[in-house]
């Protein structure tokens, strides 16, 4: 009887119960307002971490987020930093798997989905995460 408890714990831990969920990306945002200073994970089980707090994810958002990133993967991979323009309120700089995006709100030639991924954000800090911004 022992032995099968000890052979259902083994394969128990095999089968990854417990694991963690891998991050989707990682989000620095700062900027000269209130309340953007902001350090999130969103992670591939449905929670997010904002500023070292962990909430639960809606669903659609957990699927926005997923998109975001898969859309990002050229600009990751090419490791895209665009500078700042003038004024500028809120600096990104994103973490995925591809790689690193940085950008302001106020970068010119932003491609579409920079526009994306800090709209999310903002909407998972707000939702989520209950943050002012």
């Amino acid at each position: 009887m022992a032995r099968r408890v000890l052979l259902l714990l083994a394969l128990g831990g095999l089968a990854g119960c417990g694991t963690p969920g891998a991050d989707l990306m990682v989000v620095d945002r700062s900027g000269s307002v209130p309340g953007a200073r902001l350090h999130m994970r969103v992670i591939d089980d449905g929670q997010v971490e904002c500023n070292g707090r962990q909430h639960d994810l809606p669903s659609g958002q957990l699927i926005d987020a997923r998109e975001v990133v898969r859309e990002l993967a050229d600009d990751a991979t090419r490791g895209t930093r665009l500078p700042p323009g003038k004024p500028t309120i809120l600096r990104f700089r994103i973490r995925t798997e591809d790689g690193v995006v940085a950008f302001s709100d106020s970068s010119a030639g932003q491609p579409r989905v920079f526009y994306r991924a800090a709209q999310l954000v903002r909407t998972i800090a707000k939702g989520a995460c209950g943050l002012q911004r």
